[in-house]
């Protein structure tokens, strides 16, 4: 079962601007916290609440490394929230859907159906 506390914490992460251009910048690599810092007109500070949001909430990970703490994406941080969209297509959708695999899979063996 979904837990919905999982959703509502990715929702409020990702509902912030910052927070989003920040995911956006790390799914292009893993990025100290003062570089991601710099393409805002915030303080250090700020950003490292942004992060510390992201971080509760799954998205992304960080560790210390030296004196600098690097940030990522977390595998798998937004699943729950892909999960619960999955979950509320409109049933007509998913099932043209499952046709097109079964077409492109039908088309992809040769098998015409003309046995």
């Amino acid at each position: 079962m979904l837990k919905h506390q999982d959703v509502d914490a990715l929702l409020r992460a990702l509902a912030d601007p910052t927070r989003r251009a920040i995911v956006e910048r790390l799914g292009r690599s893993p990025a100290p916290a003062g570089e991601l810092a710099k393409p805002f007109d915030m303080s250090l500070a700020a950003i490292m609440q942004h992060l510390q949001v992201l971080e509760a909430s799954g998205v992304i990970a960080s560790e210390k490394v030296g004196r600098v703490r690097i940030c990522r994406l977390e595998p798998g941080g937004m699943d729950a929230l892909a999960l619960w969209l999955e979950e509320r297509r409109h049933p007509a959708e998913r099932k043209l859907d499952r046709l097109a695999a079964f077409l492109t899979e039908t088309d992809a063996t040769g098998d015409d159906g003309d046995d």
